[in-house]
């Protein structure tokens, strides 16, 4: 099994509101699968974006500190803060916090690029949607847990993050976004039925 990568951890509230804007993030994104430090031309082709509209962001990111900019014989290159196969990660404070109301910002714009990334996938007729191959899925799932299925899910979905952190080669040669959100909910009182212990 591979190693869980460690993550640079982002906590400080203006750090994360950086993050609230989609375009930031799928740069971030973006910059973490390819790994190296990348030129704004190299980035744009990656994001398929104009490179004119990228300039500003990247001054953004990189005045917060959360990308770095290398000069280099051909001109300026980007990368991530983290290093040797870090990545980003967001530390959440739950409660009345600057944190929690930035985190939260930044929650929904995930989930508005993955709405993007929807709806661009299931415009190609040439996307796969059944079998093996399948590549766009949507769907949420509600359910009872206990510590041990809590613990279980969590393993999984670190164990998706590190399949998705490999570095690109000839045979990992598509690109996907997995987007996700778990969340704790509060039972509505029921009105019937039972609960069973199993």
């Amino acid at each position: 099994m591979a190693r869980t990568r460690r993550a640079a951890e982002i906590e400080d509230a203006r750090e994360i509101a950086l993050l609230a804007s989609p375009t930031r993030i799928e740069i971030v994104d973006t910059l973490e699968s390819l790994g190296d430090a990348v030129s704004v031309a190299e980035l744009a082709a990656a994001l398929g974006r104009p490179a004119d509209g990228l300039y500003y962001h990247l001054r953004q990111l990189a005045a917060g500190g959360l990308i770095e900019e290398e000069a280099s014989p051909e001109g300026r290159r980007y990368r991530t803060r983290s290093r040797a196969g870090d990545r980003l990660r967001l530390r959440y404070r739950p409660g009345r916090s600057a944190n929690a109301r930035e985190v939260g910002r930044v929650a929904a714009s995930v989930l508005r690029v993955a709405g993007r990334d929807f709806d661009r996938a299931i415009a190609d007729p040439a996307t796969v949607v059944e079998g093996a191959q399948r590549e766009l899925w949507a769907a949420r799932g509600k359910g009872w847990v206990g510590a041990v299925e809590l613990a279980e899910i969590n393993r999984l979905l670190a164990r998706l993050i590190d399949l998705l952190q490999q570095p690109r080669s000839t045979k990992r040669d598509r690109l996907v976004a997995l987007t996700w959100l778990l969340a704790p909910l509060e039972p509505r009182p029921a009105r019937r039925g039972r609960t069973t212990d199993s």
